[in-house]
């Protein structure tokens, strides 16, 4: 069985990016966001705008958490020293060592910053090397064809499309795109490449 233990506060970073788990007093430092910045959750099937959403987006996340079934991680920027969005791994499954990864959003200032690539590697070697994972799934609303090329950039394979499967927030129905990455890709060839793409692009 994977090596995780829902209880441990893990804290994931380098020398860009911090990931720490996500917690009720972090309202305060996404509020922002969530005021500010509504469109972030278009195509997204949980939203936090609004004070109410991003109070219920937080008490969800952590109750899943405790549930065991999701682990959300607060993503801070080193460095410009401001949190910048959130993440998270969900539909963990320890016995079958596979889980999702999603939920990700940043706030406008920090897209194409490069963040988000060095969260992901972070997310990723995580996943495989610490909690021993033989799959990593990403889902993204099919019209989303920025979120999608991001996820292909990093390494995942497409596999496929969920017609219908969820609603937006604004109650349209969406199509998801399932994408993924397998333990024997990470350590043949996306970790490598996504490090050698972090060198090269470095906060583009």
């Amino acid at each position: 069985m994977a090596a995780f233990d829902f209880g441990t506060d893990y804290t994931l970073e380098n020398e860009v990016a911090l990931l720490r788990p996500l917690v009720s007093n972090d309202h305060t430092r996404l509020l922002p966001f969530a005021l500010n910045e509504p469109e972030l959750w278009t195509y997204s099937m949980v939203s936090a705008a609004g004070h109410d959403g991003l109070e219920n987006y937080l008490a969800y996340a952590i109750a899943e958490r405790k549930s065991c079934r999701q682990y959300p991680f607060v993503v801070f920027d080193k460095r410009v020293g401001q949190y910048a969005g959130c993440t998270r791994f969900y539909d963990i499954r320890l016995a079958e060592q596979t889980l999702q990864l999603g939920y990700t959003w940043y706030g406008t200032q920090f897209q194409r910053t490069g963040l988000n690539r060095h969260c992901k590697y972070l997310l990723l070697q995580f996943a495989f090397e610490r909690m021993e994972m033989q799959r990593v799934e990403f889902r993204a609303d099919n019209d989303n064809q920025r979120s999608i090329a991001a996820m292909k950039a990093i390494g995942c394979h497409e596999e496929g499309v969920l017609r219908s499967n969820g609603k937006r927030p604004d109650g349209s129905r969406r199509d998801s795109i399932v994408l993924s990455i397998l333990r024997s890709e990470w350590f043949d060839t996306v970790e490598a490449s996504l490090k050698n793409k972090i060198y090269l692009y470095g906060n583009r």
